[in-house]
């Protein structure tokens, strides 16, 4: 590895994220223009103190029950989503490739929804050398 290049891939600490939970949708209003008074709105977090550090070329499985913050967590190591609270750094370049929301065809398998967004992100369908070299499972190596 060069020294120009940080050994860290993704680092957080105390990354958080909090949602605003509304009982009525006039709510919402009366926080925006009260809000600094009186609280209209319960939080929710969806994530809190998460602490990691993944090192460049690590695979990572993210394992949990519904509704304990995987998705969350990738959106803000993607950049989708902002944390509430902690620090995030990610060093190159990270894309969500399988996304359930905008740019995924239900009429495409999993495999042709991910070329097609490498595709409209400017990636290739083959890998470099070192993205192979690191593949876990040799025999999925074929989605490639």
């Amino acid at each position: 590895m060069s020294s120009d290049q940080p050994a860290l891939a993704v680092a957080a600490s105390g990354l958080g994220k909090s949602y605003k939970i509304f009982r009525r949708p006039e709510d919402q209003l009366k926080d925006l223009l009260f809000g600094k008074w009186r609280r209209y709105h319960t939080d929710h977090w969806a994530l809190r103190g998460v602490d990691l550090a993944i090192p460049r070329g690590t695979t990572l499985g993210i394992v949990g029950r519904n509704g304990s913050g995987k998705s969350t967590l990738l959106q803000m190591i993607c950049g989708t989503l902002q944390p509430t609270e902690g620090s995030l750094k990610v060093n190159g370049r990270i894309a969500a490739l399988l996304e359930l929301g905008a740019g995924f065809n239900p009429h495409f398998t999993g495999r042709e929804n991910v070329y097609m967004n490498a595709t409209i992100l400017g990636s290739t369908r083959r890998p470099s050398p070192s993205v192979r070299q690191h593949c876990p499972v040799r025999r999925y190596r074929r989605i490639y």
